[in-house]
């Protein structure tokens, strides 16, 4: 496994880290694919019974790799998560859908599928794709600094590609987030319910690892169940069918931009995001 991520066990929790704090754990597709097979390593071991999702440094993850200089999107890796053709073969929005299936949208289906509880542990910038990965998480702890935002509508991107955001925010706060781009923090996330609780940065580590080892008394087919049961009610709300939509439409953004302009992302490279942020 690649040190893009690290695995720990603390008796039976699993602790994925994404290792990238140089660019404050922006996601390309080798911290993807380690990160899928940290995953799929906690869930072979019987042994452990939670995953918490964290990023190393001071921050959880400023989302997708749109500009280090180990980003590889034009990298070719074994498809995992759905059946499609290799995208470094292709061109225009046959590549970049066909990479997005799979490294975006396909991983954290696959993700939230996963049988075992996962917590996210978040401190810092949680961005854009940074959402996506605590969204597929079971719970999320956050510290008092953590801060959130999906700001790619500066794109002309009608919001990342694993869309939950009416079911994570509701609907009406949803539009305010995608509307203005802006950031909300970690105790107007608790308000609104998508964050589980807020606690101390100094505290996040052990807070999270204990309810962790809480949740890992119960028993684990039970658990299992549960979060089935919970994911099928969110699907039975539309949450499925509704991400497929908005993906066709994230994709018909990326086209225009490509089509009226320089490149899929209308020009909005890491620094020009970072600039229109607040």
């Amino acid at each position: 496994m690649s040190d893009v991520v690290l695995y720990q066990r603390h008796g039976p929790v699993a602790l994925v880290t994404m290792n990238r704090p140089r660019y404050r754990n922006a996601q390309n597709s080798a911290m993807t694919y380690a990160l899928d097979d940290a995953l799929t390593r906690a869930v072979d071991d019987d042994e452990v019974r939670v995953i918490v999702l964290a990023g190393a440094g001071d921050h959880f993850s400023a989302g997708h790799d749109i500009g280090t200089p180990e980003r590889d999107a034009g990298t070719s890796f074994p498809r995992r998560a759905v059946t499609w053709w290799d995208h470094t073969t292709k061109d225009g929005a046959d590549r970049r859908y066909a990479r997005e299936i799979e490294v975006y949208l396909g991983m954290c289906r696959r993700w939230r599928e996963i049988p075992k509880p996962s917590i996210a542990m978040v401190q810092g910038a949680c961005v854009a794709g940074g959402l996506m990965l605590a969204w597929v998480c079971d719970l999320i702890v956050a510290a008092e600094d953590a801060f959130f935002a999906d700001p790619v509508l500066r794109m002309g991107i009608p919001g990342v590609e694993y869309f939950a955001h009416p079911w994570m925010l509701g609907p009406r706060f949803a539009r305010e987030v995608l509307f203005t781009g802006d950031r909300f923090t970690a105790i107007r996330a608790y308000q609104i319910g998508m964050v589980n609780r807020v606690v101390p940065r100094a505290a996040l580590t052990t807070e999270t690892l204990a309810l962790a080892a809480r949740i890992a008394e119960m028993p684990p087919f039970g658990l299992a169940l549960a979060k089935r049961a919970v994911n099928q009610c969110e699907d039975q709300m539309g949450m499925r069918a509704g991400m497929d939509a908005v993906f066709g439409l994230h994709h018909v953004a990326h086209a225009h931009n490509a089509e009226v302009g320089a490149d899929p992302l209308a020009g909005m490279d890491p620094a020009a995001m970072k600039r229109a942020a607040r």
